[in-house]
């Protein structure tokens, strides 16, 4: 048995728990922030036997998409409360980060 932990992005979280309800998949859905721009994301907890792991991450392959955005960043050398300048920056978001970890034990109960 394995357990997927994916850390999905906001704008795309619906979608993968739907596409595992539709196919039978039990999972446990736990509000998160992270990463480079502390956007909100949702982690999906989910069991799986083997045989059901590529299933599993097909789906969340599937709909999760990354996209680029523009942020305004800081300049490495300026003092951003003396100028208030910043600086455009074109960054990649979305997608998912999916660790699958090994299950020694497993009850419901």
């Amino acid at each position: 048995m394995k357990l997927i932990l994916a850390v999905v992005h906001d704008r795309d979280w619906h979608k993968v728990a739907q596409e595992l309800v539709r196919y039978g998949y039990s999972f446990t859905q736990v509000g998160s922030t992270g990463g480079f721009l502390r956007e909100g994301n949702v982690t999906f907890l989910v069991g799986v036997e083997n045989s059901k792991l590529e299933q599993v991450l097909d789906i969340i392959r599937d709909q999760c998409e990354t996209r680029e955005q523009i942020v305004n960043a800081f300049p490495a050398a300026a003092e951003p409360l003396a100028t208030g300048l910043t600086v455009p920056l074109k960054v990649t978001v979305g997608g998912a980060i999916v660790f699958v970890l090994d299950v020694e034990y497993f009850e419901k109960m």
